[in-house]
């Protein structure tokens, strides 16, 4: 790749040394202002899984902003929550010519093939978010420590139950939800929050009634919120004849939602029957408006603005042969390497802090809780 730059470069500095001499010396774009390298001007392609997804809406538009910021060109496509539409969408970016690739996957055991294909082009990919599994040809990986994401959410169920401090004792009843299978983020947040939580499993302060327990059972296939509805229907319906739900642990805002929709169908937020204590992730506009309305009890804030700044970053030190800023290359082993990463810090949120973390700072609007 360098050399193949390094002949880029010394071709742009050609006919850089040619506009200055046939235009006087006046600045022109790409010419011969200092700074310009060979990849300015350059097309980035950026695959994400869905527009279904507010929160993937914003990360597409993020992404692209700061790499304009930049002075690359970007190419932007959705792939519906369908694999092999999302390939194909990949394929024929790398037919187009792109110069390096974000992917967030909807399917990260899918992407062997098309990312060989980048790699012959001599295209670098930054796995966005959801880690790419089993191929060598992924470059970086950028993300959010997804265990702290769980360990914020099992944390939070514990301390509002009374178990952390020992004000009380249960037992209570919670049921566990995770991730479409096919992410690899959905291990490491389950993993995360059953660091916490197993210890008061085993003593029997946390009762999961239905018995739903190991990660194959608890999946949501493609994060979907009617999914959730459905399986948290089937739960009570089974299991909570006579008995109530304490805690959901649900993994993203999305599957919150549907879960609400269930519990409210069983008359819970009635007086007689409280809510239990819901979960999430993202601070969807849906759910912080939820939270306000003490139906969602908390979600987890991770400000997408500044991973989409991380991953531009990434694209534009790897196009002019530095190294990204890293800052775990240890912990995600896809199968065929350990990706360098660069994660960001979660944020846990709820009613008592959702105005300083997410409106203060600007990346929800107060008109929109309204």
């Amino acid at each position: 790749m360098r050399n193949r730059r390094a002949a880029l470069a010394a071709i742009a500095t050609a006919a850089s040394l040619a506009l200055t001499l046939t235009a006087c010396g006046q600045d022109s774009e790409g010419g011969s202002e200092e700074g310009k390298g060979s990849t300015e001007g350059a097309t980035i392609g950026i695959a994400m899984p869905t527009k279904s997804s507010e929160r993937w809406i914003a990360d597409g538009d993020n992404v692209v902003a700061h790499l304009k910021e930049k002075g690359y060109k970007t190419k932007l496509v959705f792939g519906e929550d369908d694999p092999d539409q999302q390939v194909s969408q990949i394929e024929n970016l790398i037919t187009q010519g792109v110069k390096a690739l974000i992917v967030a996957a909807i399917d990260n055991k899918s992407m062997n093939n098309v990312l060989q294909q980048a790699k012959d082009a001599d295209i670098p990919v930054i796995s966005y978010d959801r880690l790419i599994l089993g191929t060598e040809n992924v470059d970086y990986y950028a993300s959010f420590d997804n265990e702290k994401v769980g360990e914020l959410q099992a944390t939070y169920i514990v301390e509002k139950l009374g178990l952390k401090d020992g004000s009380k004792k249960g037992p209570f009843n919670i049921e566990l939800f995770a991730g479409s299978n096919d992410d690899n983020n959905t291990r490491y947040f389950f993993q995360g929050a059953m660091n916490v939580l197993q210890p008061y499993i085993d003593k029997k302060q946390l009762v999961v009634r239905s018995g739903q327990t190991e990660l194959t059972q608890v999946t949501t296939l493609r994060w979907d919120g009617g999914t959730a509805q459905k399986r948290m229907d089937d739960i009570l319906t089974s299991s909570y004849k006579s008995e109530r739900v304490d805690a959901v642990l649900s993994p993203y805002d999305g599957i919150s939602i549907g879960i609400l929709s269930a519990l409210k169908s069983d008359d819970y937020g009635s007086k007689s029957k409280p809510l239990p204590i819901v979960t999430g992730q993202d601070a969807e506009v849906a759910s912080v408006k939820s939270i306000i309305a003490d139906e969602q009890s908390m979600t987890v804030y991770k400000d997408t603005r500044e991973l989409a700044k991380v991953a531009s970053n990434m694209v534009d030190a790897v196009l002019n042969d530095k190294k990204p800023e890293v800052n775990d290359e240890k912990t995600y082993d896809n199968g065929s390497k350990v990706v360098p990463a660069y994660l960001l810090e979660p944020v846990s949120v709820d009613k008592s802090n959702y105005q300083k973390v997410v409106v203060d700072s600007g990346y929800i609007k107060e008109s929109d809780l309204k």
